[in-house]
């Protein structure tokens, strides 16, 4: 199989970041205590996180470590999962919730403190991650939020319209949520600066290497690549939405119960300081309640980064920089014109009740998929206890059994015409 890692994506994160290390593919046999598959934050931060602990971990990337929604999301830093809220969790998943929840309550503040730790230079702004409302009735959303996350000691705040209107510099919303752990981070230079704080505790990187099997060996793991094999003890796969695009029988029952769906992001030109000072001048994350989700931070270099959804992604670059371009309008009617210098896309990997999925695979072996756009924070924290769970240790992870969607081929087919029940849902108020 032809090495992936020079086919990037032309995203604005591809070109401000400088170049990541070239690992080599793997030829031959290679041996250590832990296999991990897949080289974006997860199985950076297991592998990380296990080389500390003295570990040898073997970590193999199908193309180079960030290629996939790691290295192209909008980098956004959100302590929360999409849709479920912290008694949802604790209802689904009992005692373990309760561990689940007080982890997703820490896992900004996980992410910036490992970046300061590592110093990463990854253009960290841990500036606080809002929630506006864009409807009257979903000020309901962010006062369960509020009240939930408050009784769980998250620094959160309720907020009302004009407090929403300063901090955004926006008239389009009626109030909102705001979690001051969040923030922004350019996630590409993140995953590569995790690699190499990896690769310099030891870990063994393989590139261009995909994973084509994996396979109880006596007491061990076996984990066939082209032109190889890895022999652990423990494994760790770390692929989410990626699972099933580079070998279809990797492991099927995983890749199977998440639909991958193209995500959208969008970076315009730098703004200049007047608009700055009155389009979100606190530079803070914002994605807001609507389904087709409205959404904007700026990148170290003063763009605003954002994006859209789309049910076909034919003539996509071109139809979302006019759709984007009109609703930033909309939004900040003092940004003007709009040019878009960056649009670029990539896979998220979404569950039908939002919630992740977190398995024991067998005896020292585990994985997980399932982010709902919402693994950047996440995942670095999920790669902590992924390590510990290797360890032996008890983690803050609701392991359950994989469940692989019926029909997933159609439902992947079909999972972008949502967009349409989103939308239709987003003009309407909540009862």
């Amino acid at each position: 199989m032809e090495r992936m890692d020079r086919a990037w994506p032309p995203s604005l994160w591809a070109a401000v970041t400088p170049s990541g290390e070239d690992y080599p593919a793997l030829a031959g046999t290679a041996t250590g205590d832990v296999v991990v598959i897949g080289g974006g934050f997860t199985g950076l931060s297991t592998a990380l996180h296990l080389a500390e602990d003295g570990k040898n971990v073997v970590l193999l990337e199908a193309a180079a470590p960030g290629w996939g929604a790691s290295g192209r999301n909008n980098g956004q830093v959100i302590p929360t999962l999409t849709r479920p809220n912290p008694d949802d969790i604790v209802a689904k998943h009992r005692a373990a919730g309760e561990r689940f929840v007080a982890l997703l309550r820490d896992s900004a503040s996980v992410l910036f403190d490992l970046v300061r730790r590592l110093d990463i230079p990854a253009e960290a702004e841990q500036t606080g991650w809002i929630q506006p409302v864009h409807s009257p009735g979903r000020m309901k959303i962010a006062e369960t939020r509020f009240s939930q996350w408050s009784r769980h000691g998250a620094p959160v705040e309720l907020l009302d319209r004009e407090q929403v209107r300063r901090m955004t510099g926006s008239d389009a919303w009626y109030g909102g949520f705001w979690n001051r752990t969040g923030g922004h981070i350019n996630p590409l230079a993140l995953a590569r600066g995790l690699a190499r704080a990896a690769a310099a505790r030891g870990v063994s990187i393989f590139a261009g290497t995909p994973a084509l099997s994996i396979a109880r060996d006596g007491s061990g793991w076996r984990v066939t690549t082209p032109q190889g094999e890895v022999r652990a003890r423990a494994l760790v796969l770390a692929t989410n939405a990626y699972t099933g695009e580079f070998a279809g029988g990797l492991a099927p029952s995983v890749a199977h119960e998440v639909v991958p769906v193209l995500s959208w992001q969008m970076a315009t030109e730098p703004l200049g300081e007047e608009l700055r000072a009155s389009i979100i001048p606190g530079r803070q994350a914002v994605s807001d309640t609507h389904g087709d989700l409205w959404f904007m931070r700026y990148d170290a270099r003063n763009r605003l980064v954002t994006g859209g959804a789309l049910i076909s992604p034919i003539n996509g670059a071109d139809r979302l920089r006019r759709r984007i371009g009109e609703r930033l309008r909309r939004i900040f009617p003092q940004i003007g014109e709009v040019r878009f210098d960056y649009v670029w896309n990539g896979y998220i990997g979404m569950t039908t009740d939002y919630f992740p999925r977190f398995h024991r695979l067998g005896p020292d072996a585990y994985a997980w998929a399932g982010c709902n756009g919402r693994a950047v924070a996440l995942s670095i924290s999920i790669g902590r206890e992924l390590a510990r769970a290797v360890s032996g240790a008890e983690v803050a992870l609701p392991f359950t059994e994989p469940r692989p969607l019926p029909l997933h081929g159609l439902l992947r087919r079909v999972a972008p015409l949502n967009l349409v029940l989103y939308r239709w849902r987003d003009a309407r108020e909540i009862a």
